[in-house]
């Protein structure tokens, strides 16, 4: 099974890097290395199975061997990371969008697009299906990552209409865990980072906003199973416990036996109010459920933090 990666030195990525090799398939994991880190892969790098291509997805990708799946991950993800580099983000989510799709096409590989939970906006309805179009402001302070990913979910659309490529797009909701960057503004890697070091943890507006935390190994197991379904749709991948930004800060404080207080800051422009998936489905069609509990989580995540910042 020969598999390509971009965006493999990412925080998602490197975690399917791992799941493949551990299946002893070929890996090619294609990363520019802007906001993911060599370091995620290092486990790899000597091994017979992995390679490792330092390449933007939006120039020209040549690949000599066969390929069985592309499966197409790069974009700056977060929000401090698409702000910086917002021109960068549109390109990974267009050009290198055509350019991951035609590379399939010529392989005639299976195509999976990451795309996220930001296409459906600030949502008007709860939980948000897969059927939802969304709330999204076209040339807001956060468009350049929600409509470049609106965009490759039109591009991967069109290919399989078009060439029936076989395609399927999983959005992804808030996933949290280890060989996440601690310093890119996240909100549990924020939270915990402060916690530990108990500084004020920075809450955006009042914290009534919900979101619902996926933990990596179920966002992993979720891509893998569309990845290898014999479905070509969009699936809602994300945990859908739903809790308050408060609640999460009070939960990390109590785990981290922290000193913390909590001190509120304005809210950033166009930042949705509330997330939380209707997994519906991808209970159904993909035999799929989030299986670890939020304090599970945060508690592996935590103490990844803690040997992080060692």
């Amino acid at each position: 099974m020969n598999i390509l990666i971009t965006g493999g030195a990412g925080f998602i990525g490197s975690h399917l890097v791992d799941k493949f090799i551990s299946r002893k398939y070929n890996v090619i994991a294609i990363d520019n290395l802007l906001t993911g880190t060599k370091k995620n892969l290092d486990p790899f790098l000597k091994n017979k199975n992995f390679t490792f291509l330092n390449l933007d997805v939006q120039n020209h990708i040549e690949i000599s061997q066969d390929l069985d799946y592309v499966l197409h991950l790069a974009s700056a993800a977060s929000p401090k990371a698409y702000t910086q580099h917002p021109i960068n983000t549109l390109k990974a989510g267009s050009i290198g969008t055509i350019n991951t799709l035609g590379l399939a096409k010529a392989k005639n590989a299976k195509y999976l697009l990451t795309s996220t939970s930001e296409v459906y906006g600030d949502p008007q309805i709860s939980p948000q299906p897969e059927t939802y179009w969304g709330n999204v402001n076209p040339n807001g302070v956060r468009s350049m990552y929600d409509e470049a990913k609106r965009f490759a979910e039109a591009a991967v659309a069109s290919y399989n209409r078009i060439y029936n490529l076989d395609t399927r797009i999983v959005r992804l909701f808030n996933t949290y865990g280890p060989n996440m960057k601690i310093n890119d503004g996240r909100v549990v890697t924020n939270f915990i980072s402060q916690a530990i070091s108990n500084q004020d943890i920075t809450i955006y507006g009042k914290g009534d906003q919900t979101r619902s935390f996926c933990y990596v190994d179920d966002t992993v197991s979720g891509i893998i199973k569309a990845m290898e379904s014999n479905s070509s749709e969009v699936f809602n991948i994300g945990n859908p416990n739903e809790i308050t930004i408060l609640q999460l800060a009070e939960e990390i404080i109590s785990l981290t036996n922290s000193n913390s207080s909590i001190k509120f800051v304005d809210l950033p422009e166009d930042d949705p109010m509330q997330r939380n998936p209707d997994i519906t489905k991808a209970n159904e069609k993909l035999n799929w459920f989030p299986e670890v509990l939020l304090k599970d989580g945060l508690m592996k995540t935590i103490s990844w933090v803690e040997k992080s910042m060692n």
